[in-house]
């Protein structure tokens, strides 16, 4: 008996539209225009007799026919790509689009993105780092890491990594120099962040010396600017120890007080409800819980 199959074009269309959450990167996927993947999802809603998209000004989201549909023909293109690249050697590389701010992927996440790759040699990681909202970058990237929890309306948010924030040096600024108290901070030069400028004062008050006075600051623009100027025996900066680790294990940098730390910074990723199913997201935030888990003692909480 003949198998009674929808248009297939049309599958094709809103597998991408459904897993990327958009008709316009579905689009720029199948080489093919917006308009076309409209008609050809239009097309398979009256073939099957029922919505799988509500439409909204700007963006489009599954119904819950459409979010069980995906999860059936998005396992069954999968399972089409992995016969064809075993049985013909067509192996695709599949391109992931992360977000992340700045200081987190220079000081913790590119350094551990060769294990990533290792693991999953055919997803293509593109990396780009900004502060942007998250809802602004909706068609823009795959999977987005920030800070939080934030509530993002359409996205799914689970967190892989918590930080204390406590203040680092390199070891050879302490030469001649006793800091065995935050009071003695007072004869050295603090970095600050201009991108957080709290972050001293919030450390100092906690630490009992809301009116220190230092011997120099240094301002500089952007977080890792500071943790540079650490290692590079500049000043103290306050550091998130979870990015640092790695220079505190190897000698590079110490970490002069256990305490008080400041609340933990905790790290969330963010992915769009319509790409939450998608194999290489779930790769990728599979693999970042086990890198937050392998994080240094007394980082997380």
């Amino acid at each position: 008996m003949a198998r009674r199959l929808p248009p297939l074009n049309s599958l094709r269309a809103f597998e991408a539209a459904a897993r990327l959450g958009s008709f316009t990167l579905a689009a720029d996927e199948l080489c093919v225009t917006h308009g076309a993947i409209s008609r050809h999802v239009q097309q398979l809603e009256a073939w099957l007799g029922r919505p799988l998209f509500e439409r909204h000004n700007r963006r489009v989201e599954l119904t819950d026919s459409g979010r069980a549909y995906l999860a059936e023909v998005g396992a069954s293109f999968d399972r089409i790509a992995l016969a064809t690249a075993q049985h013909f050697g067509h192996a695709q590389q599949r391109v992931l689009r992360v977000s992340a701010p700045a200081t987190f992927s220079l000081r913790w996440l590119v350094p551990k993105l060769s294990s990533f790759q290792v693991a999953h040699p055919a997803i293509e990681v593109r990396l780009s780092t900004s502060n942007e909202p998250i809802d602004k970058l909706r068609d823009k990237v795959d999977l987005i890491v920030r800070g939080g929890p934030q509530a993002i309306d359409g996205y799914v948010a689970e967190e892989f990594l918590s930080e204390v924030r406590l203040p680092v040096c390199a070891p050879k600024l302490l030469e001649g120099r006793p800091l065995h108290t935050p009071a003695d901070l007072a004869a050295f030069t603090l970095l600050h962040a201009a991108t957080y400028p709290g972050m001293w004062p919030e450390w100092l008050a906690a630490a009992g010396q809301p009116n220190l006075v230092p011997r120099h600051s240094l301002t500089l623009e952007h977080f890792y600017l500071t943790l540079q100027g650490a290692l590079d025996g500049l000043g103290v900066a306050m550091g998130p120890i979870a990015l640092v680790a790695d220079d505190i294990a190897e000698g590079r940098l110490v970490q002069p007080f256990s305490e008080p730390a400041l609340p933990p910074w905790r790290y969330f990723t963010y992915v769009a409800s319509a790409r939450a199913n998608d194999d290489a997201v779930r790769a990728f935030k599979d693999w970042l819980k086990v890198a937050g888990n392998t994080a240094a003692p007394g980082v997380r909480n």
